[in-house]
């Protein structure tokens, strides 16, 4: 699927656009300009749209409808991590504008510049079709996009103040038990043994860098003409300072291969199980190789990251659950919460 594909705005999350011109008048932010809207409708999280403004175009960043987690969907800081980020990796966003008034769309919302390119979901996109050698070298590239985020200076302003990464691998962990507690919604003894698990195994951190923390595929835009050139990496929502190999994890998790069980296959994105492409274990070599960091413990950071897709999905099939949203499509995700648990708990063991 190509990021440029979108849809009509769905009627529930449609925008105020006399409201959005009125704001972009008192901003004198192309005052006067005629507005078009369409939504991207990938993602079951935050709600992003095309926003055509006069000749221009540009990506509206919102959080979901109803009411969100604590510190959850945090636009203005997400605005600002593109701000500090961008001059310094490229393949960030530019963001353009920021507004923090309620009033106007109902939270708060930025805009960025809208990058063109194809983004890998749940189907092998024509661009790149059985070409095994094209495959790996797609893999290979996104990698060392990772390695390249890792290696951005973050020792001065305005990159060091955007997190703390002492004791950031503890407060992630904290935290996103403290997430599932507040979303369940039946009783899951697996769970709870997971988290037992990933408390009384906590690693060392090695030293901090930039960290993107949700880094997929599909959060990676890539040139049609050259699948294997990396053209922008979205989703800056949960950016910060901190352990780098919470990112490596976070790649093998969304990384299913062909000898993987069913379920893990099936739950997130089934793309890498065909021929062609790097392996999760090649993966860790590259990455290894090109860092120098010790992967010794890369299995404690697979199974963390499992763990906080399923409190992520938890979180939106909550919402669903307790009539925060009729969206439809979170009825189902529930099965996928259970399955990625049973996943993350074999490979504890």
């Amino acid at each position: 699927m190509a990021q440029m594909e979108t849809i009509a705005e769905r009627r529930d999350e449609r925008i105020d656009t006399e409201a959005l011109a009125q704001y972009f008048l008192s901003r004198g932010f192309y005052p006067g300009a005629p507005i078009g809207v369409e939504q991207f409708p990938g993602g079951h999280s935050n709600l992003t749209y095309l926003l055509r403004v006069g000749e221009s175009e540009f990506v509206l960043r919102r959080p979901p409808l109803g009411p969100v987690a604590p510190k959850a969907h945090d636009m203005p800081r997400e605005f600002r991590v593109l701000q500090a980020l961008n001059p310094a990796f490229g393949l960030a966003p530019a963001p353009a504008l920021l507004c923090e008034d309620v009033d106007v769309l109902g939270a708060p919302f930025y805009l960025m510049e809208r990058r063109q390119g194809l983004v890998i979901r749940r189907e092998n996109p024509p661009e790149i079709g059985d070409d095994l050698a094209l495959r790996r070298r797609v893999g290979e590239a996104f990698l060392d996009t990772l390695v390249r985020l890792h290696a951005v200076d973050i020792t001065a302003p305005p990159l060091a103040n955007i997190g703390r990464p002492e004791g950031f691998l503890k407060r992630q962990v904290t935290g996103w038990f403290e997430r599932w507690q507040r979303s369940r919604t039946r009783e899951l003894p697996a769970m709870d043994r997971l988290m037992a698990w990933l408390s009384a195994r906590l690693p060392e951190s090695p030293a901090a860098t930039m960290v993107h923390n949700d880094f997929k595929l599909d959060n990676t835009m890539l040139d049609p003409a050259d699948p294997a050139r990396v053209t922008a990496v979205l989703d800056w929502e949960m950016a910060t300072l901190g352990d780098p190999l919470v990112d490596l994890g976070i790649v093998l998790c969304y990384w299913p291969e062909a000898k993987d069980p069913l379920g893990r296959r099936e739950a997130i994105s089934s793309v890498t199980t065909m021929p062609g492409w790097p392996t999760r274990a090649e993966l860790v070599e590259r990455y290894a190789a090109a860092t120098g960091r010790d992967v010794s413990n890369i299995a404690y950071y697979e199974v963390f990251a499992i763990f906080k897709i399923a409190v992520v999905l938890q979180q939106i099939y909550y919402r669903y659950h307790v009539g925060q949203t009729k969206d439809e499509r979170f009825a189902a995700m529930e099965g996928r919460v259970l399955a990625l648990v049973e996943i993350a708990r074999d490979l504890a063991g």
